[in-house]
């Protein structure tokens, strides 16, 4: 029987990781197709600065390389991760998709600038390997319940990207999560950013990538309790309560050699509430 029960369910909180795609690259700008991946890598980097003043990478020119995600239902949580490490990008989007294969238990979908990049990196990604979702994009032509209560509209709830709507849909400035998160307390950036992303792929580091987009999760699901809480949809009791079983349940949550695997989030979270 659930004691604090969430406004809905299921919950999916969901954070993406993408590298350059040299390969497509390659195809958009002919002047690359010669070069070896490190010399397209460097061309492209240089393409993108002189085009836009910095060398944050299109949209569609981001490669998946990892999904986390935590899944909540009833009581039930699970934090899992999709990567490079053993899936191929179409397989990490396939089994992803499978969260909105069943229409009658669609998910409450949690972002942190989800509208802004993962959402648009999800779509330019998933046409590539002629993979549907028909659902996640359902605007009421099928549904009719989904027509007012859908993940495409921006001012819908059924995808709540929390950037976005702490702005006020960009009425003001939006935040970067890790300013929000050390403003709670919580443990926010760590030790990796994600100007680091693309040399842990080529270092096949996929534990620290996989913690780290693990660890961007966790801290969008913590702000959202904070959001429910604000919004009334939790007393102050069900918001403790479901910070303290987050707590217990990473503390659970091992590697397969017993290591806690987000022992140092752990730890930043317990600091930075004692400075609270």
């Amino acid at each position: 029987m659930m004691t604090y029960a969430l406004p809905s369910n299921p919950l999916l909180v969901f954070d993406i990781e993408t590298v350059a795609d040299t390969a497509a690259a390659r195809r958009i700008y002919p002047q690359l197709a010669q070069l070896n991946q490190a010399d397209t890598l460097s061309a492209l980097t240089a393409i993108r600065l002189q085009e836009a003043g910095h060398d944050f990478m299109r949209l569609p020119l981001q490669r998946i390389v990892c999904i986390s995600a935590f899944y909540v239902q009833g009581e039930s949580t699970t934090l899992f991760s999709l990567s490079a490490e053993n899936l191929p990008e179409q397989e990490i989007l396939r089994k992803f998709f499978r969260a909105f294969s069943d229409v009658e238990s669609l998910p409450q979908l949690i972002s942190w600038n989800g509208s802004g990049f993962d959402i648009p990196v999800l779509i330019y990604r998933a046409m590539q390997y002629d993979l549907s979702a028909p659902w996640l994009f359902e605007e009421g032509e099928r549904i009719k319940n989904m027509r007012f209560d859908n993940y495409v509209n921006r001012f819908h709830s059924r995808h709540l990207d929390l950037m976005d709507r702490f702005s006020q849909y960009g009425a003001s400035r939006r935040e970067a999560m890790d300013v929000v998160a050390s403003l709670y307390g919580l443990p926010g950036k760590t030790d990796v950013d994600g100007s680091m992303v693309g040399d842990l792929v080529i270092n096949e580091d996929w534990q620290t990538l996989t913690n780290y987009c693990e660890s961007d999760v966790m801290n969008t699901w913590l702000i959202y309790l904070r959001w429910l809480r604000l919004t009334g949809k939790l007393t102050s009791d069900g918001f403790h309560y479901w910070q303290q079983q987050t707590h217990q349940y990473l503390a659970q949550l091992t590697e397969p050699d017993g290591q806690v695997r987000h022992r140092e989030f752990l730890a930043d979270w317990s600091s930075f509430q004692n400075q609270m």
